[in-house]
Formats: C-alpha cells, sequence, structure tokens
C-alpha cells in the first residue's frame, strides 16, 4: 500500500483591515472584523486573519478566495516590516 503525503504550505503575514470585512460563524449572522492590524495566516485553500484588541483576541476562517478579493478590493492591506 502507497500512502500519499500531502504538504499544504502556509505563510503568516502582517496585515491591515481597512475597511468592513465580515466573516460567518457557522449559520449565524456576519461578524464584522473590526478595522486596524491583524496577522493572516493562508494556506492554499484557506486564510485567518487573528487580532488582539485590548483584552480580546479574535480569529477568522475565510476561503482563500475570499481574502484575495479583499486584498484586490483594499479591504485588507499587506503592511511591510519597517527596515
Amino acid at each position: 500500500m502507497t500512502v500519499a503525503r500531502i504538504t499544504e504550505i502556509s505563510s503568516v503575514s502582517n496585515a491591515q483591515i481597512t475597511c468592513k470585512v465580515e466573516y460567518r460563524e457557522g449559520d449565524g449572522s456576519n461578524i464584522a472584523i473590526r478595522r486596524g492590524p491583524v496577522e493572516a495566516q493562508t494556506t492554499p485553500t484557506d486564510a485567518t486573519p487573528s487580532w488582539v484588541h485590548g483584552e480580546t483576541h479574535g480569529s477568522a476562517a475565510m476561503p482563500f478566495s475570499d481574502y484575495q478579493s479583499c486584498l484586490a478590493k483594499g479591504l485588507i492591506a499587506l503592511r511591510t516590516s519597517p527596515r
């Protein structure tokens, strides 16, 4: 028996939520991600932005295609590290 190994490459980027970006938990209503800095972990299929606001920590999973759409529309902007 041959076992195939699937390796999913992931990366982490610093980003900024600049406009209204929403996600949904299960069948519930849309929830807005607050504007400000996020850390976005991406794989070929998903993106998970996470954030900290005071004592609150949050994260949201979304399809990678939705994440790319948010980047293209300027709703999420990638941040570069200061040199």
